[in-house]
């Protein structure tokens, strides 16, 4: 049974922040006894207060607050990240789990206003990029267990473990505010440090027979390589990838716990995509010599964490696609071992677009690893009686839509398996012969899928209404020819600054005075006047009055002239947006070597 936290570790739960000329205060009114936690709005500094100061002038605005994020520090001025607003969404292994609905930014930012004007204006393009972090989608905390680290691995802590404040118990790479905590942990303020991961948290409950059916989803994203999709490709040298997804899989009955983990994420070595404009930009290998070394450490650091390893890639053998498929299998191949496998599925060859009931051809493949590395179960004395000893590594190109349709599927075999041997089922019986059940489970791995494509992409996922209904709808396709569309402008005009703000927040771009003050290279003549609002307002001026004029040939012959100017004009200005593509884009302005 997991040991209870140090109660005099136990973090505040609900707290009222002042808000006064000169600094900002954090009171706890959970009914804790402790110190309240002033910020300087000066300086950013932190000290601990017994008592609320003195008002003078004006009174302090107060708000209720759920938690500290953690705090920023930019050029010239510090920022405070708190929850001002949460939703309980279910329990984690017996404990209540929150979402974040609203994160707020408070700036400590008073002495800007002394700085040099180039500084101010740097400090406002970083902050700007901070409010674009409020908005940052799939966070969640809880006050009383650590969730960033799995079922198994919270079993397997020692009784001194479970005694730290949840912070320090806490995985760095699913901690999505390690680097915000660190002022935090400087001033040994264990009690204001909440942890919080980025991913996704879904739970249902439903009936079989006399069984009450537990079924929880929780998603963790590493952010060691986190981003926007096009512009978090493949691995950095360390063998870290982009969108790395833990989800793990619980199911409580009748006293008993089963947890099953597998993860998705990019293809292991250094590849990228460079947004241009065009629809699909063109897969790039990087270093394409370094790729056996990259993938070998990815796959070494795995294996230290979860075992064996069954690596299923789904991506086309045809194609762009092939030449990453082709490099993969070519890197990992003097690696290949008893505890590392290697599966190919060509998931739009096989299935199409309509046909992934296909995917029972990889299941047969891999059901042997999925049975000998079996799952994590507690009986009902809270006895460890099996561990799960492997994982199920799955990838396509965004590791979204396949990926997800392949998970769900993996996911349901297991659960299958589970509740066969706790006696819910016979060896007959299936999740769809429940139909209840069934509806249930499709939705928790739709939307669980969604969370983690709109976090990535901007976007839900594509074929998910496979994930949810179980076939493939005309409403569903639709859905993703939108979201298809709504994924292309995002990359090329909005990922960009997203991109800066993630970096920012995750500790991968450090502000300096001396590297964001220097000098900056002047821009291209195209790029100082280049913007694709602009360019898209020209072209369509332009055929708006060659239509015009060519509905009046038939009165004066000139107007074709003008015709034709315009129309040339309009195509003219597509041709220079096509060649200067990179141009337009929305391109992060913070350099992170990959």
């Amino acid at each position: 049974m997991l040991a209870k936290a140090d109660p005099s570790q136990k973090l505040y739960t609900r707290m009222r922040l002042w808000e006064y000329s000169d600094q900002f205060v954090v009171e706890p009114s959970d009914g804790s006894s402790g110190s309240c936690l002033a910020i300087s709005r000066l300086n950013g500094a932190l000290t601990l207060l017994d008592e609320l100061p003195n008002s003078t002038g004006h009174t302090p605005k107060v708000q209720t607050i759920f938690g500290v994020v953690g705090m920023l520090k930019l050029l010239a001025g510090s920022y405070l990240f708190v929850i001002s607003e949460r939703e309980c969404v279910g329990s984690y292994l017996g404990h209540p789990i929150f979402k974040v609905s609203k994160l707020k930014v408070l700036p400590c930012d008073h002495s800007v206003k002394n700085s040099p004007e180039e500084q101010k204006k740097t400090e406002s393009e970083f902050s700007a990029m901070l409010k674009v972090a409020e908005k940052t989608p799939g966070l969640y905390f809880s006050y009383d267990v650590n969730i960033t680290l799995s079922a198994q691995r919270l079993n397997d802590l020692g009784d001194e473990s479970r005694l730290l404040p949840l912070w320090r118990q806490a995985k760095p790479r699913f901690l999505w505010n390690n680097y915000m905590l660190e002022i935090l942990i400087d001033s040994k303020l264990d009690k204001y440090m909440l942890p919080v991961i980025q991913g996704s948290f879904q739970n249902f409950q439903s009936t079989i027979g006399k069984d009450t059916i537990d079924v929880t989803l929780i998603a963790r994203r590493c952010t060691r390589r986190t981003g926007t999709r096009m512009w978090r490709r493949g691995a950095d040298s360390d063998g870290y990838v982009a969108n790395f997804v833990e989800s793990e899989q619980i199911v409580k009955l009748n006293g008993f716990t089963a947890s099953f983990v597998q993860v998705r994420g990019s293809i292991p070595f250094l590849w990228e995509q460079v947004v241009d404009l065009t629809y699909k930009p063109k897969f790039q290998i990087v270093k394409p010599e370094e790729a056996p070394r990259v993938a070998e450490r990815h796959f070494l650091d795995l294996r230290k964490k979860y075992g064996n390893v069954i690596a299923v890639d789904l991506v086309n053998k045809s194609g762009g696609e092939g030449r990453l498929c082709e490099k993969y299998a070519s890197s990992i191949q003097n690696i290949l071992s008893d505890d590392l496998r290697y599966v190919h599925f060509d998931f739009h060859k096989i299935c199409g677009h309509i046909h992934f009931e296909r995917l029972s051809i990889l299941y047969d493949q891999i059901e042997e690893f999925l049975v000998n590395n079996r799952y994590y179960l507690l009986n009902d004395k809270g006895e460890k009686i099996e561990s799960q000893i492997g994982v199920v590594r799955t990838n396509c190109i965004d590791c979204l839509d396949r990926t997800n349709v392949t998970q769900s599927m993996i996911g349901r075999k297991m659960l299958e398996l589970q509740l066969q041997r706790l006696g819910v089922f016979d060896a007959e019986k299936k999740i769809s012969s429940y139909p209840n059940f069934d509806d249930c489970f499709k939705i928790l791995w739709a939307n669980h899928g969604d969370d983690i494509s709109i976090q990535y992409s901007g976007t839900p996922a594509l074929k998910g209404d496979f994930v949810r209904y179980g076939k493939r709808t005309s409403h569903g396709l639709v859905k993703d020819g939108i979201s298809s569309l709504t994924r292309y402008y995002l990359n090329n005009f909005i990922d960009g600054t997203k991109q800066d703000a993630t970096d920012l927040l995750q500790g991968h771009y450090i502000v300096s005075v001396s590297r964001d003050m220097a000098p900056k290279k002047p821009k291209k003549r195209v790029e100082s006047f280049a913007s694709f609002p602009l360019a898209f307002a020209l072209i369509a001026m332009g055929f708006f009055f060659a239509m015009l004029s060519l509905r009046q040939v038939r009165n004066d012959m000139w107007q074709l002239v003008f015709s034709l100017f315009w129309g040339g004009l309009s195509l003219a200005i597509a041709a220079f947006v096509k060649a200067n593509g990179r141009v337009f884009c929305n391109r992060p302005r913070l350099h992170i070597p990959s």
